[in-house]
């Protein structure tokens, strides 16, 4: 599981999942918005406590928390904050890859079936993150929004926003977790240099 989470983006995955899902009932695909993303990951985050044994969640920020904490963590404009017209929350004490994901954490009812089919929806972000560093339970969040896309949810630097160190969100370039990866990526590019470096003085 941790060797896939620094392989890819699973978050990215999950939404590929539900656009295919959208596509088979002949609806649009949603546009992935990196800002919802980082949102939806800071949702998740807010809530990784409140994991059942049994793998049901129940957890509801304030509302201002969109705008005065998960949106400033992000690094989103706040101008350019949009409308999050649904949102689908679900836990689970082992970590699940996104095809096992999407049907028994993310819909496990008709509601979020209609939410995640829904005709005004245009775009969406999904967040995962583990309560404890590479340990579960997981949570999953998914936003949606009905705003125009490509202008809304607005990540500040030219669309960097704030570095996440801990868990995976859709649109992101990089892997999930990578931010405690980095450092042992840099160790090893450094040893690689090193034994190059010593091999040169030898011929």
């Amino acid at each position: 599981m941790y060797k896939y989470i620094l392989q890819g983006n699973a978050a990215n995955d999950l939404l590929d999942i539900i656009n295919n899902n959208r596509t088979s009932q002949k609806l649009p695909k949603l546009s992935s918005s990196r800002g919802l993303g980082c949102i939806a990951l800071q949702y998740a985050q807010e809530c990784k406590a409140n994991c059942s044994s049994n793998n049901t969640i129940h957890c509801q920020p304030l509302e201002d928390d969109f705008t005065e904490v998960f949106a400033p963590n992000c690094g989103v404009e706040l101008p350019t904050f949009g409308t999050i017209s649904g949102l689908i929350l679900g836990c689970h004490q082992k970590y699940l890859q996104p095809q096992e994901a999407f049907p028994n954490v993310l819909v496990r009812d008709q509601k979020s079936l209609s939410l995640l089919r829904n005709k005004t929806v245009t775009e969406a972000g999904v967040g995962i993150i583990g309560s404890h560093k590479h340990k579960g339970p997981y949570i999953w969040c998914v936003l949606f929004s009905n705003s125009p896309t490509n202008s809304t949810f607005v990540l500040e630097d030219l669309g960097e926003g704030v570095e996440q160190k801990r868990g995976c969100y859709s649109g992101a370039i990089l892997p999930c977790s990578a931010g405690h990866s980095n450092s042992g990526l840099v160790l090893n590019t450094l040893k690689h240099l090193l034994i190059i470096c010593a091999s040169s003085l030898f011929w």
